[in-house]
C-alpha cells in the first residue's frame, strides 16, 4: 500500500467516526431537550460527552497526534466525572424535597 491508499482510507475511516459522532451529538441533544427526567437528562449529557470524547480522539489519530488526543481527553474525564458527581448531588436533593424526578418540579424550590 502507498501512502495516498493510506490516507484514503484513513480519511474515510476519520469521515465514519465522525458519522458515528455526529449521530451520538443529536442523540444527547435530543435527550437534552425533550426528556423531563433529571436522570434521563444526565444520561443524555453523557451521552453528548461520549460524542465529544470520541470526536476528539478520532481527529487525534486521523493527525497522528494521538498523545495529545489522549492527555486532552484525560482531562476532559476528570471534569466530566465532576461535572456529573455535583449534578447527581444536587438530583439526590431535588428528590428529598420533591418527592419526584421531574424536571417541572423543581419549580417548588424556589426560596
Amino acid at each position: 500500500m502507498n501512502s495516498s491508499s493510506t490516507l484514503v482510507l484513513l480519511n474515510s475511516q476519520w469521515l465514519l467516526y465522525m458519522g458515528v459522532v455526529i449521530i451520538l451529538i443529536f442523540i444527547g441533544l435530543y435527550c437534552l431537550l425533550t426528556m423531563k427526567n433529571i436522570i434521563k437528562l444526565l444520561i443524555g449529557l453523557e451521552v453528548f460527552s461520549l460524542g465529544i470524547s470520541l470526536a476528539i480522539i478520532a481527529t487525534g489519530f486521523a493527525k497522528k497526534n494521538i498523545m495529545l488526543a489522549q492527555s486532552i481527553m484525560i482531562s476532559f474525564i476528570v471534569i466530566e466525572v465532576a461535572v456529573i458527581a455535583v449534578a447527581l448531588g444536587i438530583v439526590i436533593n431535588i428528590y428529598k424535597h420533591t418527592g419526584s424526578l421531574d424536571i417541572r418540579k423543581i419549580t417548588k424550590l424556589k426560596g
